[in-house]
């Protein structure tokens, strides 16, 4: 096996594509990106929850105290930032060729359409992050070993959720009714 040198963060990151394509596939481009928003607004909100936090005191006799919270989440703004500029990225580009394929295909073939936008934009959204966190701080090659890490662990995730995306397709439409999708964006 081959080891991977990634972020916690990264662990369960991949799934979120594969909801992406599962709103995609199911209700549209206009919807799926309406949900892309409301996660960056979410993460938005977090980083403005961190940002208050960190004027205020902590409590008395709190395992966690000032100085801790300051020192693990002083620069969570910068992580955050990168993420969500590589989030709104790769998740719109990832909305617009799973559509592209879609149309491609004439609607056949999910594995092909999940698998290649969500394997594109995972470079793209690979790519964006390391290179926020990192310019200037790591030499080239570290970046680009980082990045291809973190590429080829979302590229196996994505190719291990194939069966989750046709039984979350079979299983939502049955449920909802067929057709279930709601624009043709």
């Amino acid at each position: 096996f081959r080891t991977f040198t990634i972020s916690a963060g990264a662990l369960p990151y991949p799934i979120t594509f594969l909801v992406t394509d599962l709103l995609s596939e199911l209700f549209g481009r206009k919807r799926a990106n309406r949900v892309v928003g409301v996660g960056l607004l979410c993460s938005l909100f977090t980083l403005g929850v961190l940002a208050a936090a960190n004027h205020f005191p902590a409590i008395a006799g709190s395992p966690v105290g000032d100085e801790t919270f300051s020192s693990v989440f002083q620069n969570a703004w910068k992580v955050i930032a990168a993420s969500m500029a590589a989030y709104l990225t790769a998740q719109v580009l990832d909305i617009r060729m799973f559509h592209f394929w879609k149309r491609i295909t004439k609607g056949r073939h999910l594995w092909l359409r999940n698998n290649a936008s969500t394997i594109a934009s995972q470079l793209v959204d690979s790519t964006l992050v390391v290179c926020v966190l990192f310019w200037g701080i790591l030499p080239g090659s570290e970046m680009k070993a980082l990045i291809f890490d973190l590429w080829m662990f979302k590229a196996l995730v994505a190719f291990v959720d194939t069966p989750l995306f046709y039984l979350g397709t079979s299983t939502l439409r049955s449920w909802m009714g067929e057709p279930v999708e709601m624009d043709h964006g």
